[in-house]
């Protein structure tokens, strides 16, 4: 895990020198030696932020929040900490945020949240990077949360991506679905492209990895078998989008991918959500908590719209692997 970082009212520095300055928490020590647990005592929010691990989305979701704090003009103090993909780090990190009196945790990725709400059922939970709070046990509903947990959804428009991988590939009719198992998020939206293809008359072909060592070779047994590789919003297969695409590229075979981040790292296209958006909205949840008193358990889930959806494709992928991206109407070109 990374040593935090103490940061006011900016994330960008921090990015940069996470793990370079000293130890800082959620909670001080008073004068008379008791617990500043929070505003009360400083004058400022304290705010615990966990991210799962280090990768383009989730750094942009992080990026978001912090820029709808800035943008609030509250005055806070944020404990950055990365958990390097690693639960145990998850759930040493949560209850260090617990026990140091953060006035509210911001939880990035659905193994970060899981393990802070599961650390406290009083602190203020806002989630991020998360598909479905309800199916993973983190709210009784979406709608209607019912307990310290709320936050921001980053559920893809996965039959729309469907439809792009088709109207790329009108040939194609193999779609290996790659994802982590270890992902609960990412199973639903692997069960949601299987249906769609089925739907749409194509053959999925589930290929999964438990961690980020099997990559490797599942994707290069891949290759050989499909036609496209399909990957949603998997924080393990993101982390490692440039390692996926090098050998599918090699292959001649094109990746559909769940987000903008992964295709700049080297998939093919997406239409994809904008995860400083995600980021923003769940900031603005979070300062809605802080500043107005809002319950997080009266505050509905929120998803981004299709409207802040964005087409996206990596010339350089389409070239290897002799897609027309012409057919596109106006897509972004990294």
């Amino acid at each position: 895990m990374n040593i935090p970082v103490l940061t006011r009212r900016s994330l960008l520095s921090s990015l940069a020198l996470a793990g370079a300055l000293p130890l800082a928490a959620c909670g001080g020590t008073s004068s008379d030696g008791g617990s500043e647990a929070g505003s009360a005592a400083s004058g400022s929010y304290r705010i615990g932020v966990l991210q799962l691990t280090q990768h383009a989305a989730l750094d942009q979701t992080n990026e978001g929040f912090i820029a709808a704090l800035d943008e609030a003009g509250i005055d806070y103090e944020v404990d950055q900490q990365n958990a390097s993909n690693d639960q145990t780090a998850c759930q040493t990190i949560a209850q260090t945020f617990v026990n140091d009196g953060c006035d509210l945790i911001f939880a990035i990725g659905t193994p970060a949240a899981q393990a802070v709400a599961a650390a406290t059922q009083d602190i203020p939970i806002v989630g991020s990077a998360i598909t479905d709070f309800e199916s993973v046990g983190l709210v009784e509903t979406n709608d209607a949360p019912g307990g310290n947990v709320t936050g921001s959804s980053d559920m893809t428009p996965v039959a729309d991506q469907i439809a792009l991988l088709q109207e790329l590939l009108p040939d194609a009719q193999n779609v290996g679905i790659l994802y982590c198992t270890a992902e609960e998020n990412s199973r639903i939206q692997a069960e949601l492209a299987v249906a769609t293809c089925e739907d749409a008359g194509l053959t999925p072909n589930e290929q999964t990895v438990s961690s980020s060592n099997e990559i490797q070779s599942v994707v290069e047994t891949m290759v050989g078998q499909v036609d496209v590789i399909y990957a949603p919003t998997d924080n393990t297969i993101a982390a490692a989008m440039a390692q996926v695409s090098s050998i599918a590229d090699e292959a001649g075979v094109p990746t559909i991918v769940g987000c903008d981040t992964m295709v700049q790292d080297g998939g093919t296209a997406s239409y994809s959500i904008n995860y400083i958006d995600l980021g923003r909205k769940a900031g603005e949840m979070a300062v809605r908590i802080l500043s107005e008193g809002a319950d997080p358990a009266e505050m509905p889930v929120e998803f981004l719209d299709a409207s802040e959806c964005t087409l996206i494709a990596n010339q350089a992928s389409a070239d290897a692997c002799g897609v027309d991206l012409s057919i596109l109407d106006d897509p972004e070109i990294v």
